[in-house]
């Protein structure tokens, strides 16, 4: 029998496959980023999208090299729901796997975890942080390619096409989600 974690069991479940600081760090980030998105989108399911947050790179610190592939067994192996694995190993579409983000939920998370990557490295640049940062000021950053190289425009690109929004539309939604 499958089931949906919480999302505090999805924590605990991060924590069993990752040990950096930074990983653990990302799944909560992108965790808070999708339930603040699912309040406005969906607020009967925050928890769900709060788990599915928190799950999406379940694997990528052990098999960087398989992410998502991974995700998909050791999900399947703790029993979790198959629309819980559908939605975390989905936001590697293109990447590293074919499954494709269907639902709205999917194609957020999709969308912004490069973007939140983006949004915490503009942050660590600040005196200030995220408090006071515009939507500018993060454009002017995603639009210098040497700025946090390894988050990938394209993709922030293809999530809010996904999404039916600007890319201004999608950082500022994502700021706000961060700053919640």
């Amino acid at each position: 029998m499958s089931y949906i974690p919480t999302p505090e069991q999805a924590e605990e479940l991060v924590k069993l496959y990752n040990k950096e600081a930074f990983h653990i760090q990302h799944a909560e980030t992108v965790s808070k980023v999708m339930g603040e998105f699912a309040k406005e989108y969906d607020p009967e399911n925050v928890d769900f999208w709060r788990t599915v947050g928190m799950l999406h790179d379940i694997d990528f610190e052990l098999y960087p090299e398989q992410h998502c592939v991974k995700a998909q067994e050791l999900l399947k192996e703790l029993d979790v729901d198959e629309d819980v694995i559908h939605a975390v190993v989905s936001h590697g579409y293109g990447i590293c796997i074919d499954v494709e983000p269907t639902k709205y939920m999917e194609k957020v998370l999709f969308a912004t975890d490069e973007l939140t990557g983006l949004i915490g490295a503009a942050a660590l640049m600040r005196p200030t942080g995220m408090e006071g940062m515009e939507v500018k000021s993060v454009m002017k950053k995603f639009k210098d390619k040497k700025f946090a190289a390894g988050c990938s425009r394209d993709v922030i690109r293809q999530g809010a096409e996904m999404l039916g929004m600007e890319i201004n539309e999608l950082v500022g939604k994502t700021l706000d989600a961060m700053r919640a």
